[in-house]
């Protein structure tokens, strides 16, 4: 089946920046400033953060903060984020709770802290950051119903300008790396102290967050914005794995190993694009169960069988086209290799404890020409607008995926609840 082509991404010009100074009225007449240095107003600082505040609106907000491993998520008071240049600050409805998170906040994954976790996210447009490109502010005009994906793109890298959003520089050298946003900087301040805290991702986990315009998608009227927070992380990294990595073609035999968020949407995406043979790996039945109605011509316990072999009988002996390993453990990591046929590929998505290792029969991989491929995620300019096409059709079932909702408040329960194995599918937070 085919897609619609992604309009790109507006490329900066100086020429446009002027423009919108020039311009009578400007949207940043929705901003009040109780500073009147011009140069405070162009620096974010704990201080500056202080004046800043919407007109008519909060001048601060609460977002949930992680502190240090073993310990729990706290709500705290912040200074309403100020956006920058092509930036756009949102107010946050709904937020997926990932493992990704989850692995932050148990310490495998190293990141800045303290830090604002959660990282799919809709929301409405309430204002953009000072000299934003304003082809940018006609895209997302104020009011604006957005989805924002996870790998935020600065569109301006080498790998940017080549479309391989999924392979930003600068999100990976200053979000992944630093938890800030791409001058180096956070926008979260504790109202208390001032004292900056970081961002993972967006750090959605808030009642307000501000993302990179080049991560943002328009979400139509017709999708509701808790189920469609899905789309910026567990479709999204689905997608990336399907269309970048794997290549799935009609006809193609799948291995999906692991089903929580994130593998339970690969199910989905193998059927949107026609594979023959969909099978669902897991060791709890529940999953297995749900994977059925999500696509999944078969389903393998593998906490009864051998999932291997298991895999390689339903495929007449060959093994599969293309398997996902969707867990992030070198056992499945295994399996995954291991269950493909030759010239087949094995494509990990799944995060795991900073430095672990996973195993794989080399001679096997050259002699039999098996293909590993690393996939983190889509490319946010290209494919959230198709990812939203796809959920607006139909073609994939956003209610089906989200197994639980829950208030703001609950969040740190429902990663709790995440760690224990007791959630199907995805959970999403409700913000406002």
């Amino acid at each position: 089946m085919s897609f619609p082509h992604i309009i790109r991404s507006a490329i900066r010009s100086t020429s446009s920046k002027i423009a919108l100074l020039a311009r009578s009225t400007t949207p940043f007449t929705d901003r009040s400033f109780c500073s009147s240095s011009e140069s405070e107003k162009n620096s974010t600082t704990p201080s500056e953060a202080s004046y800043y505040h919407l007109s008519g609106g909060p001048s601060h907000m609460r977002a949930a903060v992680f502190w240090e491993p073993g310990k729990p998520l706290t709500f705290e008071d912040f200074h309403m984020p100020r956006p920058k240049a092509n930036e756009v600050l949102i107010k946050t409805k709904a937020c997926g709770v990932c493992h990704s998170d989850l692995h932050v906040i148990k310490g495998e994954l190293p990141f800045a802290s303290p830090c604002v976790v959660g990282h799919e996210i809709t929301g409405e447009v309430v204002e953009h950051g000072q000299l934003s490109d304003s082809k940018i502010i006609e895209r997302f005009p104020v009011g604006s119903q957005v989805v924002g994906a996870f790998i935020m793109p600065c569109g301006s890298c080498s790998f940017c300008s080549k479309g391989q959003d999924d392979l930003c520089e600068d999100f990976f050298a200053y979000n992944r790396a630093k938890g800030t946003l791409y001058d180096g900087e956070t926008r979260l301040f504790l109202r208390n102290s001032g004292m900056p805290v970081y961002m993972y991702s967006m750090g959605g986990l808030a009642e307000y967050c501000v993302v990179p315009a080049h991560a943002l998608a328009v979400l139509p009227n017709s999708l509701p914005y808790t189920e469609s927070a899905i789309l910026g992380c567990a479709v999204f990294t689905a997608y990336g794995a399907m269309a970048h990595a794997a290549g799935v073609r009609p006809g193609d035999a799948i291995a999906v190993i692991g089903i929580g968020g994130v593998g339970s949407s690969c199910l989905q995406i193998a059927r949107a694009f026609g594979a023959s043979e969909i099978i669902a790996v897991d060791v709890q039945d529940e999953k297995l169960q749900k994977a059925k109605f999500l696509g999944a011509t078969h389903c393998v316990n593998a906490s009864k069988v051998d999932a291997v072999k298991t895999i390689k009988d339903i495929t007449g002996g060959y093994g599969v086209d293309i398997a996902v390993e969707a867990l992030g453990r070198p056992q499945t990591f295994l399996q995954c290799v291991q269950s493909v046929r030759d010239g087949g590929k094995a494509v990990m998505i799944g995060l795991t404890l900073s430095g672990a290792k996973g195993e794989v029969d080399i001679n096997h991989l050259v002699r039999r020409q098996i293909k590993v491929i690393g996939s983190y995620g889509a490319r946010a300019r290209q494919d959230l607008p198709k990812l939203i096409k796809l959920a607006e059709s139909g073609i994939f079932n956003l209610s089906a995926a989200v197994s639980r909702t829950c208030k703001f408040e609950d969040a740190p329960q429902a990663y709790k609840d995440l760690d224990q194995g007791t959630i199907a599918g995805r959970a999403v937070v409700e913000i406002m």
